[in-house]
Order: C-alpha cells, then sequence, then structure tokens
C-alpha cells in the first residue's frame, strides 16, 4: 500500500528538479532523493551537491539505490536522456512504483518509454510541464497521461501541486505542449530577431507602440526583456525541443518550417555563449543582450 506521504524520487537534479523539490519540501512532502550522473563532475557536481543541501534532498549513488529508496520516481534530464534514463531504472522498478516522465520529448518517445516501463509493473505516467517551472515552482501547471494518472495526482496534490489530466491514454499531454511551443518558442524568437535589427535604427519604441495598437493590453517592451531572456538563458535547450517538435511534424506529414526556423534562432543563442555571458541568469532588458550581441560580432 503507498503510503501517504511517498518518498519521492528524482532522475536528474537540474533546475526543474531543484524548483520542484524545494516546493514540495515547503508543502510538508518527503522524503525527497535524487540521482543525477553528474553529481560527482567539477561544476555541475557542486551545483547539485549545493540543491541537494538546500531542499533537503538526499542524493543516491545509482538509480537502483533511488529505486529502492522511493515509491513515486520523476524523471527529469534533458530530453535527449529521457529513453535512456527510462531504460536504466527500468531493471529496478515494480509494482509498487510510479514513474513519471516530465521531459519535453514527442509522443511518440512518451509512449516508447511507457511501453519501456510496463514490463516492470510500475505505473506509468506522462507529465507535460506548461509553463517555465522557477516562478511556480512544485505548482507549476500540469498536463497528465495514462491509466496511472488519476492514482499520482491523488498522491502529489494534497502538497499542492496543480494536476489535470489530459487523456488516459498516453501522448495526449506531450502533443498539447509540444505544439503549443511552436507558438511560445516561436514568438520568443520572432521578438528576439525582431529588437536586434529595430534596435540598430533605434526604433525598438516605434515597433512596440505600433504592435501595441495592433495587439491592446500587452506591454510590448516588458514582454521583448522576458522573451528575449528566456532566449539567452534556455537557448541549447529549447532547440533540441524545437528539433523534436520539427522531428515530430515531419512525421506527420507537415513540413516543419516555422519549428525549424525557431530551432535555428534558439542554437544561435547558445552558438554566441549568450547564457555564460549573463552568468546564467536572465539579463535585466533585451537591450543588454543587444548590446552583448553587437560586442561578439566586434570581436
Amino acid at each position: 500500500m503507498m503510503p501517504s506521504t511517498p518518498a519521492i524520487g528524482f532522475v536528474g537534479f537540474g533546475e526543474a528538479a531543484f524548483h520542484l523539490a524545494k516546493g514540495l519540501r515547503e508543502a510538508g512532502a518527503g522524503p525527497l532523493r535524487a540521482f543525477d550522473l553528474h553529481t560527482h563532475t567539477p561544476v555541475r557536481g557542486e551545483v547539485i551537491r549545493r540543491r541537494a543541501c538546500d531542499t533537503g534532498t538526499s542524493l543516491a549513488v545509482s538509480n537502483e539505490e533511488l529505486a529502492q529508496a522511493c515509491d513515486v520516481i520523476l524523471s527529469t534530464v534533458t530530453s535527449d536522456q529521457a529513453a535512456l534514463a527510462a531504460q536504466q531504472t527500468a531493471p529496478f522498478l515494480s509494482a509498487r512504483h510510479y514513474y513519471a516522465d516530465l521531459n519535453s520529448v514527442s509522443p511518440a518517445l512518451k509512449q516508447s518509454i511507457a511501453a519501456t516501463i510496463a514490463p516492470t509493473g510500475a505505473r506509468f505516467v506522462e507529465i507535460a510541464v506548461m509553463a517555465p517551472v522557477p516562478p511556480y515552482g512544485h505548482r507549476v501547471p500540469m498536463l497528465l497521461g495514462g491509466e496511472s494518472a488519476a492514482g499520482l495526482m491523488e498522491l502529489l496534490t494534497p502538497f499542492g501541486m496543480r494536476m489535470e489530466i489530459a487523456a488516459r491514454a498516453v501522448g495526449v499531454a506531450a502533443a498539447t505542449k509540444m505544439f503549443r511551443s511552436i507558438v511560445v518558442k516561436g514568438l520568443e524568437a520572432l521578438v528576439t530577431e525582431c529588437v536586434l535589427g529595430a534596435a540598430r535604427y533605434d526604433a525598438a519604441e516605434h515597433v512596440f507602440a505600433s504592435l501595441a495598437e495592433s495587439y491592446p493590453g500587452l506591454d510590448w517592451n516588458r514582454l521583448a526583456d522576458y522573451m528575449v531572456g528566456r532566449v539567452v538563458v534556455h537557448g541549447e535547450r529549447r532547440a533540441r525541443e524545437m528539433e523534436e517538435v520539427a522531428e515530430t511534424l515531419r512525421a506527420l506529414g507537415i513540413e516543419p518550417i516555422m519549428a525549424e526556423a525557431t530551432a535555428r534562432r534558439m542554437e544561435w543563442s547558445a552558438s554566441l555563449g549568450l547564457k555564460a555571458r549573463f552568468g546564467g541568469e536572465a539579463p535585466r532588458s533585451y537591450r543588454e543582450v543587444v548590446e552583448a550581441v553587437e560586442e561578439a560580432g566586434r570581436k
């Protein structure tokens, strides 16, 4: 029988897992554990260990140790590692476990991961995280899918997690997030490209004023600061996610013109090293990014 306060484990303890763990700890959930392959690497390991200390999360030394200690396992790795994380954890799962995949991957890959987990008897749940985690913490909106989604929601919503079931079939939640990202990440890429050009002629404020006429109620200056900052901080991860979107569209027979263009702009940000330039933090305004890009062009 599942305990009323289940032991929760994270496979991968990056930014998203850290903020989820912090919120869950503050809400009284626990115990919390995590396993990350980079725990003992020089730079990333230091960050992981500090975050674990800050959230009261115990660090496991293997997938096996994590599975032995936890009832609920949340996979929060990078999208390109989601399948491998499931494969490496599956041998240690049993019917007492929930295995939830929170990674931004295609519906087809979610279904493949579900097939990896199924023979173990563990209950698989796909989770699509529908907004950036840091502002919300563990209360970030989530869409769930799978036959066991209701059971997991019953376990975790008492701690304030905002969960909604999209469908009993695996893949619907992922599809919802994936095709929404064409608009969200596409807007980030568009606004970035817009200000890079407009700033050269000191025309950005005029552009924003004109956009406000066409789309009233939006503070375009503030939106530009936020969206361009997202491209700087998350460009590399977003590039990989949009490549996944493009592949999914292509498999459906839809030419991924906009998805591929968005991936290129995100990759451009990563290739310039903008994230490192701003110390991994979001710049205060889009103007700082324009200046950094112009400076990089002069070198």
